[in-house]
């Protein structure tokens, strides 16, 4: 899951960064609001959290306009903007939720977790396709009923994969689920991932669609 922070007090992104990627998100970071609508234009990410008081234009012209260009991307605000006005102009404006500074990042978390289950398959946070189960809250990942240990960028990958069971995912998709842009991509590390995957939880659980990308059946 790919999401962009749009956020201009630097020392609070980059905790919001490293705390969302331990949690298996793909996290870019941009300052401005004229920066975060040259990212929505090229390249949407799958959620967006959006500071309102930011430097070149206020947040809510900013949700203004990326609705204008998608109507249905999930925008979460955050901002320090706490009356009930403020939040109803937030809501009103066509964000999806809203949280107020300061908050706990448990919350933040669960907060993008029903943003989740809105955009891929399942409408829980325990997913389970034949033999494997995915807890997208604890992250544990079992096969035929014992716990996998898997690497960041592998759960991840599951993840994406079991959110989305009966679409192919492509091969680009993935990778911008997987890595922020700071982040070196290997040309064959996609596909190591899925060997490894495949080790542990079956050779048959992710399909290759030759030519496109990959998938999970739904069963």
């Amino acid at each position: 899951m790919q999401i962009l922070l749009v956020e201009d007090d630097r020392p609070l992104a980059t905790g919001l960064q490293t705390a969302l990627r331990k949690q298996g998100y793909s996290v870019n970071h941009v300052e401005t609001g004229d920066a975060c609508l040259h990212v929505v234009g090229i390249e949407p990410p799958d959620i967006i959290i959006l500071d309102l008081g930011l430097p070149d234009m206020d947040g809510l012209k900013v949700l203004q306009k990326i609705r204008e260009k998608l109507a249905t991307l999930p925008v979460l605000l955050l901002t320090a903007r706490d009356s009930v006005d403020d939040k109803v102009a937030g809501l009103d404006s066509g964000a999806d939720d809203y949280l107020a500074k300061p908050f706990e990042m448990t919350e933040l978390l669960a907060r993008l977790r029903v943003l989740e289950r809105r955009l891929g398959t399942v409408k829980s946070t325990c997913i389970s396709i034949g033999e494997v189960s995915l807890d997208t809250t604890s992250q544990a990942v079992f096969y035929r009923e014992e716990l996998q240990e898997l690497s960041r960028k592998e759960y991840m990958l599951l993840k994406s994969l079991m959110e989305n069971a009966g679409k192919v995912l492509t091969r680009s998709t993935l990778e911008a689920r997987l890595y922020s842009w700071d982040e070196e991509v290997c040309s064959n590390a996609l596909e190591v991932h899925i060997h490894h995957l495949r080790k542990k939880l079956g050779a048959d659980f992710i399909k290759t669609v030759r030519g496109v990308g990959y998938k999970v059946n739904r069963l």
